[in-house]
């Protein structure tokens, strides 16, 4: 049975300490043991990181779609904010891009 540790190695020692037979594996054969030993990812096993961010970058695409509209409607066809809206279309843009790079899915090994 594998041992299971997070992302540190104050975590690899308290389940030394606490393992007599993660221990003598240790004493024996230390690369075999170490094989023993599986280091859990946090991004594997906490989803609301992903939920968060995605919030987030939802949040700021629809905000930034909404100011431009309401840039639009505010100028009445006058073309005085162009940079403006050139630099919120351009950070709508990265984050949708964002979205689609953390929604897609990845290649497994």
């Amino acid at each position: 049975m594998k041992t299971l540790i997070n992302d540190s190695i104050g975590d690899l020692e308290a389940a030394l300490k606490n393992n007599t037979d993660l221990q003598e594996k240790f004493k024996t054969n230390p690369v075999e043991a170490m094989k023993e030993v599986e280091i859990r990812n946090p991004k594997d096993t906490d989803y609301w990181i992903y939920r968060i961010i995605v919030l987030m970058l939802g949040l700021a695409v629809i905000t930034i779609i909404a100011g431009l509209i309401l840039i639009a409607y505010w100028n009445d066809g006058e073309s005085k904010n162009n940079q403006l809206v050139t630099i919120f279309a351009t950070i709508s843009s990265g984050a949708i891009g964002a979205l689609a790079g953390l929604l897609s899915p990845t290649p497994r090994k």
